[in-house]
């Protein structure tokens, strides 16, 4: 574990993150219910718009869902002593990426080889 990394300040932040996330999915969980295909209530370009609301919110959802997961495993990674640590070189992610993005996973060498491939 990185002595410089403050875990305490980390884990409070990925709590309140995930908060944060929870409340969030709740509200777009309800935006991505079925639409109404009631044609007298709303015209056809209406339920179209409304459709496509629906489809993004339930792509938000989804990326909703995934932050959850990511939020989880930093804070396991906390507890056990690995956090900060890159999954790809195992070396200590920098300090100022780690507090940009709590729940990053790569160093930037390794981010970029990623992304490159």
């Amino acid at each position: 574990m990185d002595e410089s990394l403050n875990l305490s300040s980390f884990s409070t932040q990925l709590h309140t993150l995930k908060l944060d996330v929870l409340q969030a999915s709740a509200l777009a969980s309800n935006a991505a219910q079925p639409v109404e295909l009631d044609q007298n209530r709303v015209g056809r370009l209406s339920r179209v718009d409304a459709m496509q609301g629906q489809a993004m919110a339930q792509a938000n959802v989804e990326r909703q869902k995934i932050l959850l997961t990511e939020i989880e495993r930093a804070l396991a990674e906390i507890e056990s002593g690995e956090y900060g640590r890159c999954v790809g070189c195992d070396e200590f992610i920098a300090i100022a990426r780690v507090e940009a993005d709590p729940v990053t996973q790569r160093c930037i060498v390794c981010a970029t080889k990623l992304e490159q491939s």
